[in-house]
């Protein structure tokens, strides 16, 4: 952490001299890219092939960066709006709580999916669609991921204040001023998690499932090991009992 808040502290010195479209846009891919990282490798079952680490990824990127551009041209409007003073600030509050949601939904998803694989198959036989079948998993999955965000919204203000808000107010800014950016922030951080997480968990439901309609826990990466293991032990012929 201190390695790495160091080195950033350089790098962020360099594109503020800069101001260049080109290379704020090379920082904020290279946070997208590390965080789609770091989400993957939290999983305890992860998605086969590229899903793995594209899914995850690529729900950050297109939630975080629209919000992110969106609150730049729309509401703050700094001169240019690429200006990284702002730009990679908020674009680093906005996926690091994007990227906490989307790791712990997709885990609820691929954890609650394998073991609760008997149930979702069941109503998948009576005649149930892989969208009915699988909502209470999705909606649990929504809840784990979204819980963290809901919880320091609901505390904020009461009983901790935010770090955005206490560093303007000790950098001077009155309070009413602070509090009025941070409600800002709040909002924004919320609508990327919230846009983040739900794209990244109906995109997990859609590749564990196809179109005809049938569980497919094979491209899960531990789940299809254990499933072959399963198979190869009610394949396996009991050994005869020897001759007294």
């Amino acid at each position: 952490m201190a390695v790495q808040l160091s080195l950033v502290g350089l790098v962020l010195t360099t594109l503020f001299s800069l101001v260049s479209p080109q290379w704020t846009g090379i920082a904020a891919l290279a946070m997208v890219l590390f965080a789609g990282h770091e989400a993957a490798q939290r999983q305890e079952r992860r998605l086969s092939g590229w899903w793995s680490y594209g899914l995850g990824t690529g729900c950050m990127m297109m939630s975080s960066v629209l919000v992110t551009v969106f609150a730049l041209v729309n509401v703050l409007r700094p001169d240019p709006w690429y200006d990284p003073r702002y730009a990679i600030p908020l674009l680093g509050m906005i996926l690091g709580n994007c990227m906490t949601a989307i790791g712990l939904g997709l885990n609820t998803l691929t954890t609650s999916l394998f073991t609760r694989r008997a149930s979702v198959e069941a109503q998948l036989m009576l005649g149930a669609t892989r969208q009915v079948a699988a909502a209470p998993v999705t909606r649990e999955a929504l809840r784990s991921a979204l819980m963290p965000m809901i919880n320091s919204m609901s505390v904020t203000g009461v009983v901790s204040l935010p770090g955005m808000m206490t560093g303007q107010i000790l950098g001077g800014v009155p309070p009413a001023e602070a509090v009025k950016y941070q409600i800002l922030v709040m909002f924004l951080i919320a609508g990327g998690t919230g846009l983040g997480a739900v794209t990244a968990v109906l995109g997990g439901v859609y590749y564990l499932t196809d179109g005809r309609h049938r569980l497919r826990l094979d491209r899960l990466t531990a789940a299809k090991a254990t499933l072959t293991r399963q198979r190869s032990t009610r394949r396996s012929p009991t050994p005869k009992a020897g001759r007294q």
